[in-house]
Formats: structure tokens, C-alpha cells, sequence
């Protein structure tokens, strides 16, 4: 009775205890900032006997060492190592904690630790002995290299792949914390890198990266077994074997093609390929066969192993493995391993908004070089109005990017969309203005139709009566590009645009179509508005602003020049006298300034020679801008009286003023980001990361030349192949019984491995019949029943045998007696 009763109290009092523990773990949670206690009383918790106590104070000191500087912790340092030997794991790991953020400002009390710590290696729970050698090898103490070496080999040697795992995290730790240490650390890391387990291959992958990345020639032999592990990986062993698969295949398989025929599609099923004359010539058969033949890439073997070994992980739940395995397909493979994963990277924008912002960056970096495969997911790209603005910049421009390979609805549904946004007063003025750049860009692309390009040029007229001066200027710069691109076929859209001159109030808006006017009206010489337009411009120059005023001076020059050249004067082809040659600069005064005689003929007017009103309103505006403030108005002034002075140098100012202008292109945004590698982070941060993105930042090699590669012997596996692995796939446990129970039923000379087969030995013409449990129990009693009786018959036939030869010892020694009485 009295032992029930204690039994009952002792359950009673573990019941109070958990109690006690799930209210303070409740109002812990409830109240988020913990209240400091005094480090008196820090101190006798962690002096405490009770684990409940000792994992409170704990818990207050490492929750101070997240909020509160080192040293207001510090104190506690030998307080919280008296714990390390503590056998709970809840007390074990929050030590482990303290230790490594305090270890190198207490490197000598951080050594009296570290023989309990080596202890622990020997545990029995492997989650102990792995997180030991986590916390030694993460000790920034440079002393105890040789001991984390030697827990390293250890843990190497593990029969628990989790802590093999650690200690495969362990090396580069080690080898950072003292570089002599490498010979050892390469043997344990080509150990580890062989292992069977797949959760210890990736973290031997991540550990090799950071150790010796270039050491690829000790990746030769395990190639095929990590390329083969990688679909069991974890997460960040898959990311980090790409990575090292994708540098290892640059640096290893040549890019080789090969020539073969085009399949002859346009023919018609009746139609014969046309017969070659008699007498045609050999160059046009070999020109003929050159056309019809096309470069194809030719995969090795092994990387093609590679490539499809990524496949089942485009299905990963991780984005950062769908991004690695594009970026191998696209920098490795073919468009066939790449048009799989244009879904899974369209999948990544219904995630967060940040991966939705990472992922359109990528995306657009594939679409730049392969933007067909995009076109059927146009959807996905259109503006919503949840949208931030760098989600729908990074639309827009994929939008423009696939519109040239769209059919025309869907060009057409583009182009509505675009023009949407391009008319909404009410949204974002920068949205407003990108679409506008996007229609431009839709516009130029050379696939584009020219009905479709007339659209766009509707699109963006209709801007130009618009009240916000700003949209007006982006439309225009736009149009200006694409009446350069075909100046013939926009003549009347000159003429339109001078007519909305007078609408126009933006001083760059006016520019442009002042410019527009000067650069194109010239086209046509019957039909030319230069002239009218500058006499219009004449009438208020005074109260024009700056950029208006210097393209009005510029469209003077050219319609004076355009005047020129029609009319030459009569003694331009007489060769003057030098003396009666006129310096440019003759009459230039010391203030700066051309003196009124240069605005003034020589002569006074006749009635014979009468100024032409071209050349008078060339004079008036040289005049208006002689008194300009501007110090550089009056300074090209002064630059376009002195070239067109002379008839002369008239050749000169045509090549300055009217020589034909570079044709401008808009390219995508992202076009500065296309060296970048798909998936880093300097393709998300783009011209900000500096001119060779990120520090850190290694761009992939170039493909190696044929001929240098390595021998591809050198991949083969000098190991026998796994039992664990059996046609692609894992090998049950059963399977592997039913295995060993058919080798154990096999006579022995019946054995491949057997010294008796290929010797001619007896071989049984028949194939056993599989025996089931009952027959083998059976068979086992009889065979020991046997064994029974020839024991006894052996015993018996001994039995026989000694008695023969007593008898026969005794008839022995008879003789002998008899012999020697003979003989007395």
C-alpha cells in the first residue's frame, strides 16, 4: 500500500511540473518581451540543480544576448559552460548557442569546454554527436584545429549519415579556421563525396564549393553518382550540385555540331525535288547542298545524363531550384531541355510578392534570348491594378518583348492594353509614360507589320494635344524615332505635327516637332512648310524658351541652306581673288559680338537687287538672337552666320546641318542586364551592383575547345555500382532479402563467383523448385534427424574399432611372450 502511494504522489508531482512548465510556456508566449531579471538572480538559475530552473536562465541569457550587446552577457560565460555536461538536449543546444557567440571573446574558458564537447562525440544519440561536432568545428579558436580535424575524421567514419552530414559541413569550417589543415581535409571531403547516402553527398558538394572549387579534376570520378543522387537531394544540395554541374560542364565538354540536312517541309506531298541540268556547274550543286544543310548541337553523354537528371526537379517546391535548373537548360543545353521549363517559371508568379519580383527578372533574361516559347502565357503578364511598380514595369517589357513573334490578335489585344494605360489620367504618371516607351518599342521591332506600326503611330498622335506637358514630350521623342527609322513614309506626319505646334506648351515638345520640321520637311521641295513654319516662329522668338529657341535658329540654317543649294549664286563657280576673299570673322568685335554691318548689305537696296525673303528672315533671326541672354544661343548664332557666310562653305554646312542622322533604337530595359547569369543575385540588382555585378559575382567560363577537354574515362566508376540502386530506382528492403535467400539456395558451382563454374562441373539439368517456409522447416528437421543417427553410427562404428584394436593388442602381446619363452 505504502508503494502505491508513492507512486501516485511521484506521477502526481511530474504531472505538476509539466503543468507548471505549459503555464510558462503559455505566458511566455503571450508576452513577447521578456523582463530582465537581475544577474544575481541570473546567476543562481543557472547555478541550479533544476533543469527547469537552469533552462529559465538559459533561456533570459541568450534571449539578453539577441537584444543587448556582448558584454552585458559576458559575465555569465562561466556560469552557462558549468552546463555543458548537463545530459538534457534542451540544455545541451542552448549552451551550445551561448558558447559560439561568446567563444571568441573567452577563447581560453571556451578551451575548458571543449574536452566535454570531444566526449560527446562518442554519444550514443546521433543528433548529439553531430550537433557536438557542429559546435566545435563553429568555435573560432584556432588552437583546437587539429582536434576539430581529427572529430572530422570521426564524424566521417560515422555509421549515422546525419552526422557524417555535419561533419561534411565541418570541413571548410576547419579549413578557414587554419589552411595547413588542407591535405587531411581533401582526403575526408573525396571520402565523403563517395558516400552512398545522398544527404551526405549534397552537404560534400556545398563543402567542396567553398573550399576548392577549382578543383574539379577530383569531381571526375564522381560525377555520374552525384548526377544520379541529385533528384533525392535536399533543397540546398540540389541548388548547390547545379551550380557546380553547370561550371563543371563548361569546363569539360566541348560544344560540338554537326551539318545535317533540313527537313523539306514547303514541298507539297506530290511534289519531286527538281531534276539538275547536265550542264550546271558543280559551285551551284555544293551552294545548293550548303543551304539545305543546318547546325545542329551535339550533346556528350554525359551532360545529356545531366540534363535529363534535372528534369523531375522543375517540379521542386523551392523557386531557387526551378531557376537552377533553367539556368543549366539554357547555358548548357538545347531549346528542347528548355521549352519544358518555360511553365515551371511562369508557375513562380503566383508566389509571393517577392518571389513574383525575382522571378520576372529571370524570366525576362530567358525571354531576351528565346522569347517564343513565352507568347501562349501573354496572360500572365498583363497589368493588374494590385500590381507594384516594379511588378508591372518588368510586365510591360514582356510584353513588348513577345510582341513581335505574336499572332496579330494578340498583337492587337497588346497594343488596347497598352493604350489603356497610356490614356489613364487617373494612374501613375511613371505607368502612364511606359507605356508609351512600350508602344514606341512595340512599333520598331523589325517584325513588325506595317499596318500594325501605323496603329502605333495613331496611338501615340493622340498624345500629342494631351494637357500634361510630360506625356507629350515621351510621345514625341517616340515619334521622332519612327519617322527616322522610314522618314519617306511620314511625310504627311510632319506636316500634322506642325500643325499641333500651336497646341503644344511643353518647351521640349515644341523642340521636337521644331526639330522634326527642319530635319524631314525637306523631303519634298514642292511641298516644303520649313519656311512657312519659321515665319510663324519669327512672330513670337522673344518669348519662346530656351530649347525652343535654339531649333528655331537651327531650322533658319537649314531653310537658309536648303535656299543656298536650289540657288547658287552666278560667281560661285568663279574662284575669288584672294584679296576679295571675306574671313568669317572679318568685322568681329572684342565684346563678343558681330558689328551691325554684317547684318546690313554692303550696298544699299535697288530696285535691280532685291533680298529674298528666305535670306531677310534668315538675317531677322540672326538679329533676334544677337541680343538673347543666353550665352549659348548667341554662341551657335554666331557659329551658323560664319559657316553660311561664304558661298563656299556651303559643302561644309551641308555635311554639319543637313547630313543624314543615325537611325535611334530603344532597346528593352533589361538589355544592360543580359551578361548577368540567370538566377544571381546581380541580375536582380542590375547597374547598381557596379560594372561587374556584385562582389563575389563569377560569371559562368566559356565552353572548353575540343581536344582540351579531359578523358572521359576518367568519369568511370571505379567502385562497384550500388546495391542500393537497381535499374534508376531504390531497392526495397524485401527485394534485397529475396536477393540474398536466391543466392543462398544456388549450389555453389552453380555461382558466376563460384571456383567451380566454367570447369566443366556437374550441373543440374533441371532448375530447383522454389521451396515455400514450411518445406524448409521440414527439410531442416530432417537434416538434423540425419545428423542424429549417423552421430550414432559413428559412435558405434568407434565402439568396433576400439574393441578390434584391444584384441588385436592383446593377441600382439601374447606372441610376444610366447617368443621370448622360445628363446630362454
Amino acid at each position: 500500500m505504502a508503494l502505491s502511494v508513492s507512486h501516485i504522489s511521484s506521477m502526481l508531482e511530474t504531472a505538476r511540473d509539466l503543468t507548471l512548465e505549459a503555464a510558462r510556456d503559455a505566458t511566455l508566449a503571450r508576452k513577447a518581451p521578456t523582463r530582465a531579471l537581475p544577474s544575481n538572480q541570473l546567476k543562481k538559475l543557472l547555478d541550479s540543480r533544476s533543469e527547469r530552473d537552469v533552462l529559465e536562465g538559459l533561456r533570459r541569457v541568450i534571449t539578453m544576448s539577441y537584444r543587448q550587446p556582448v558584454s552585458q552577457t559576458l559575465p555569465f560565460f562561466s556560469h552557462v559552460i558549468k552546463n555543458v555536461a548537463s545530459p538534457s538536449l534542451q540544455v545541451k543546444k542552448l549552451v551550445y548557442i551561448y558558447l559560439l557567440q561568446h567563444a571568441e571573446h573567452e577563447p581560453d574558458t571556451a578551451l575548458l569546454s571543449i574536452n566535454t564537447i570531444q566526449k560527446s562525440l562518442t554519444d550514443q544519440s546521433p543528433q548529439v554527436r553531430a550537433l557536438a561536432l557542429r559546435v566545435m568545428s563553429s568555435i573560432r579558436v584556432p588552437v583546437i584545429s587539429q582536434i576539430v580535424s581529427l572529430g572530422i575524421k570521426r564524424g566521417a567514419g560515422d555509421m549515422s549519415p546525419y552526422v557524417r552530414r555535419a561533419a561534411a559541413l565541418a570541413i571548410p569550417k576547419c579549413y578557414s579556421l587554419d589552411p595547413n589543415t588542407e591535405p587531411q581535409l581533401l582526403e575526408y571531403l573525396l571520402t565523403l563525396l563517395s558516400d552512398k547516402q545522398y544527404f551526405v553527398a549534397g552537404a560534400a558538394v556545398a563543402a567542396f564549393l567553398q573550399m576548392c572549387p577549382d578543383r574539379l579534376d577530383l569531381i571526375h570520378p564522381h560525377y555520374r553518382s552525384l548526377v544520379r543522387k541529385l533528384v533525392d537531394m535536399d533543397e540546398w544540395g540540389q541548388l548547390a550540385t547545379l551550380r557546380l554541374m553547370t561550371v563543371y560542364a563548361r569546363k569539360c565538354f566541348p560544344r560540338r555540331t554537326k551539318k545535317v540536312k533540313k527537313a523539306n517541309t514547303n514541298n507539297t506531298k506530290g511534289s519531286a525535288k527538281p531534276t539538275k541540268g547536265f550542264y550546271d556547274s558543280e559551285s551551284d550543286s555544293d551552294e545548293q547542298d550548303e543551304t539545305d544543310m543546318q547546325e545542329i548541337v551535339v550533346l556528350d553523354p554525359d551532360l545529356e545524363l545531366l540534363l535529363k537528371s534535372c528534369q523531375p526537379l522543375l517540379q521542386s517546391r523551392n523557386a531557387a531550384v526551378v531557376i537552377a535548373v533553367a539556368r543549366a537548360y539554357l547555358y548548357l543545353g538545347t531549346t528542347e531541355y528548355l521549352f519544358p521549363a518555360i511553365g515551371p517559371l511562369i508557375a513562380l508568379l503566383r508566389g509571393t510578392d517577392d518571389v513574383q519580383h525575382i522571378a520576372l527578372y529571370n524570366i525576362v533574361q530567358v525571354c531576351l534570348s528565346h522569347p517564343e516559347p513565352f507568347v501562349k502565357y501573354y496572360n500572365h503578364f498583363l497589368v493588374q491594378s494590385t500590381d507594384a511598380p516594379h511588378i508591372w514595369r518588368l510586365k510591360l517589357e514582356l510584353l513588348t518583348l513577345i510582341f513581335p513573334y505574336s499572332p496579330p490578335k494578340l498583337q492587337s489585344l497588346i497594343l488596347a492594353e497598352l493604350s489603356h494605360f497610356s490614356h489613364s489620367g487617373s494612374l501613375d504618371l511613371g505607368l502612364v509614360k511606359e507605356a508609351v516607351r512600350a508602344i514606341g518599342r512595340c512599333s520598331q521591332s523589325d517584325a513588325t507589320s506595317p499596318k500594325t506600326s501605323a496603329r502605333c503611330l495613331r496611338l501615340l498622335l493622340a498624345h500629342i494635344g494631351s494637357a500634361d506637358a510630360r506625356l507629350v514630350a515621351e510621345s514625341l521623342e517616340v515619334i521622332r524615332h519612327l519617322i527616322q527609322r522610314d522618314p519617306e513614309s511620314h511625310r504627311t506626319t510632319v506636316v500634322r505635327l506642325a500643325k499641333h505646334l500651336d497646341a503644344a506648351t511643353s518647351p521640349q515638345a515644341r523642340a521636337s516637332i521644331i526639330w522634326l520640321v527642319g530635319e524631314f520637311a525637306g523631303l519634298d521641295p514642292e511641298n516644303n512648310i520649313a519656311a512657312d513654319v519659321l515665319r510663324i516662329l519669327a512672330k513670337g522668338f522673344a518669348d519662346e524658351a530656351e530649347p525652343a529657341k535654339l531649333q528655331i535658329v537651327l531650322l533658319a540654317a537649314k531653310v537658309y541652306l536648303h535656299h543656298l543649294n536650289a540657288n547658287p549664286p552666278q560667281d560661285q563657280a568663279k574662284s575669288p581673288e584672294p584679296e576679295a576673299a571675306k574671313s568669317p570673322l572679318e568685322g568681329y568685335e572684342e565684346d563678343g559680338g558681330f558689328g551691325d554691318q554684317h547684318f546690313d548689305s554692303k550696298e544699299p537696296e535697288s530696285e535691280a537687287h532685291i533680298q529674298h525673303p528666305i535670306e531677310a528672315l534668315y538675317q531677322y533671326i540672326l538679329l533676334l538672337a544677337r541680343y538673347d541672354t543666353s550665352y549659348d544661343l548667341r554662341d551657335r548664332t554666331r557659329l551658323y552666320k560664319a559657316l553660311l557666310a561664304t558661298p563656299t562653305s556651303t559643302q561644309l554646312a551641308t555635311l554639319l546641318l543637313l547630313a543624314p542622322k543615325p537611325v535611334p533604337h530603344t532597346p528593352s530595359p533589361s538589355e544592360t542586364r543580359k551578361d548577368f547569369v540567370l538566377g544571381s543575385a546581380s541580375l536582380v540588382i542590375g547597374d547598381e551592383g557596379g560594372v561587374g555585378g556584385l562582389r563575389g559575382y563569377e560569371a559562368l567560363p566559356a565552353w572548353v575547345k575540343e581536344g582540351q577537354e579531359p578523358d572521359p574515362s576518367l568519369r568511370d566508376e571505379s567502385t562497384t555500382p550500388s546495391p542500393y540502386e537497381a535499374g534508376g530506382r531504390a531497392v526495397t528492403a524485401g527485394e534485397k532479402l529475396d536477393a540474398a535467400a536466391s543466392m543462398s539456395r544456388v549450389p555453389q558451382y552453380a555461382r558466376s563467383d563460384s571456383p567451380l563454374s566454367g570447369m566443366g562441373g556437374a550441373r543440374p539439368k533441371e532448375k530447383e523448385k522454389e521451396k515455400t517456409l514450411d518445406e524448409w522447416l521440414a527439410s531442416e528437421e530432417e537434416e538434423d534427424e540425419t545428423d542424429e543417427e549417423t552421430d550414432e553410427d559413428e559412435e558405434e562404428e568407434t565402439e568396433d574399432e576400439s574393441e578390434a584394436e584391444e584384441t588385436e593388442s592383446e593377441e600382439e602381446s601374447d606372441e610376444d611372450d610366447e617368443r621370448a619363452n622360445l628363446v630362454k
